[in-house]
């Protein structure tokens, strides 16, 4: 079903929450840099952005700025984390409601994203007290050794606007509480919210008291904008996440002034459904991995692989679902599924159901959804039943497609599931012990993230977070991802009378 509504006017509503969250009126009005909201596709800020020198500058300042935080106790740092959390509770309505109107997220997806904001702060104040190293044994009498974890720098960020605050706070907060500062490059397409962000940010500096200045900034511009951070020695790491063509152009440039990498790139996301699988909870979990957010998660289910014993069972009530999925203005609706971000993303969806068809695809939903907005891309999210794997099958197209197959064998399936470039998230249904511990397996999923009854979308904050293969292999959030953001020394302290040399080497002299 599709939900029409009234025409809101987001271009005052962004304006209003912006100046609530603290936001300057200058920073997004008389601009060079337009930003357009996908619930409507009008304008809705003007913002300013910074030249290659100026972008040289602020990255300068987050040097100096590094160079004192870094002196700081870890558990102090994680005060300032404290004090963002609280922030970001008193400010989670707000800057949920902006991140529906610039990303197009439906009401409970857009506070859901600014809950992540809040699990992370959560998490990395007990990370603050938990930087630990290793006391390691040595074959040396008299002596101790050690590994210590030191503070790395400029820590980069350059985020996509699918999740345009949630991955700038898995990254920052990390990184603050690992003693460095951040340099913010968000998408061109989302940077109203990560001005509201540093605002929010900026509110929970001024509680804290003695940061130094300059520790978190934006970067407001395009690809040029992003080219400098990129390429600045005085940026160790940089934390990137977009598509898989845009990781292969930052990786090489990153590793050729041989700074660190975190890319989180493209994922053509699978799950299986065996023959024992509860359909009912199959059912649920696709269709919100398929069809939530537009299809526009980089952990969005793309593929789904069902067994010929259950395929007649859960395809038709699959087509059903995806027939009644409500289509609407997330702002002013209970629409599940609200707009693309952009006519690009629509046509991308357009050419990938077409090509689909030519490989034999049978296609239900797909269509343009009319709701009176001339530059609002709204679509049915479309399932497409394939032959088999190919075409578009084997591509991500960034948009709410499901491509559907049966399979045997569990043996091939898992093969067909692999045989993709991504290798982020990938989900199995069964109650079939053996199947799920194979799935979990070293030679099952090849993903970052391997789940067993439940879908590929909606990873928590306290597992780490990232892929394999094109995806690119980095690693943010929870678990031990802290590392990333800080060097490691091994220390040996001699504290005998004697120099015994490791592996028995003599060394004598007069």
């Amino acid at each position: 079903m599709n939900i029409a509504t009234k025409k809101v006017d987001v271009t005052k509503e962004a304006a209003a929450l912006l100046e609530k969250m603290g936001v300057a009126k200058e920073l997004y009005t008389g601009g060079d840099m337009p930003s357009y909201s996908p619930v409507t596709g009008e304008k809705i800020g003007n913002l300013k952005t910074v030249s290659a020198a100026e972008a040289a500058a602020k990255i300068e300042k987050a040097h100096e700025a590094f160079k004192a935080w870094r002196l700081v106790p870890a558990p102090k740092r994680g005060e300032l984390i404290r004090l963002l959390g609280e922030e970001l509770r008193a400010f989670k309505a707000d800057l949920g409601r902006l991140v529906s109107i610039e990303a197009g997220k439906i009401t409970s997806e857009g506070l859901g994203e600014v809950q992540e904001m809040i699990d992370i702060c959560d998490f990395a104040v007990g990370l603050s007290r938990q930087l630990y190293g290793l006391t390691i044994a040595t074959e040396r009498p008299g002596h101790r050794m050690m590994e210590t974890w030191h503070p790395l720098g400029v820590v980069g960020v350059i985020s996509a606007f699918n999740f345009p605050v949630a991955v700038w706070s898995w990254n920052t907060a990390l990184a603050l509480v690992c003693g460095n500062s951040v340099v913010w490059k968000p998408s061109e397409k989302t940077p109203l919210t990560a001005l509201a962000s540093q605002a929010i940010f900026e509110r929970a500096l001024a509680r804290f008291g003695d940061a130094p200045e300059g520790l978190s900034q934006v970067l407001i511009g395009d690809r040029t904008v992003g080219e400098v951070l990129v390429d600045n020695p005085k940026v160790p790491l940089v934390s990137a996440t977009g598509s898989t063509r845009m990781g292969r152009d930052v990786g090489p440039r990153l590793a050729k002034r041989f700074a660190r990498a975190i890319l989180e790139l493209g994922g053509n996301n699978a799950g299986i459904v065996c023959p024992s699988a509860d359909l009912d909870m199959a059912l649920r979990a696709i269709a919100f991995g398929a069809m939530g957010t537009a299809g526009q998660r980089c952990t969005t289910m793309r593929r789904l692989f069902v067994h010929e014993s259950v395929y007649d069972q859960l395809v038709p009530r699959l087509k059903k679902a995806y027939g009644s999925v409500s289509v609407g203005n997330p702002l002013e609706s209970t629409a599940l599924v609200g707009p693309l971000v952009d006519k690009a993303a629509f046509d991308s969806m357009q050419k990938a159901i077409g090509e689909a068809k030519t490989h034999g695809g049978t296609v239900t939903g797909g269509e343009r959804v009319e709701l009176g907005y001339d530059n609002g891309y709204y679509a049915k999210p479309a399932l497409v039943e394939m032959p088999k794997q190919a075409g578009p099958v084997l591509e991500e197209t960034f948009a709410p497609i499901l491509y559907v197959m049966k399979y045997s064998d569990f043996d091939a399936v898992v093969a067909d599931h692999n045989a993709v470039a991504a290798g982020l998230s990938s989900s199995i249904f069964t109650r079939d012990m053996q199947e799920s511990e194979r799935f979990l397996a070293v030679d099952g999923s090849d993903c970052g993230i391997a789940n067993v009854n439940i879908g590929t979308s909606g990873a928590e904050i306290g597992g780490a977070f990232g892929g394999e293969k094109e995806t690119g292999g980095g690693r943010e959030s929870g678990s031990d991802s802290w590392k990333a953001y800080m060097r490691r020394a091994t220390n040996t302290v001699n504290y005998s009378k004697a120099l015994p040399l490791a592996q028995g080497v003599s060394f004598d002299i007069e």
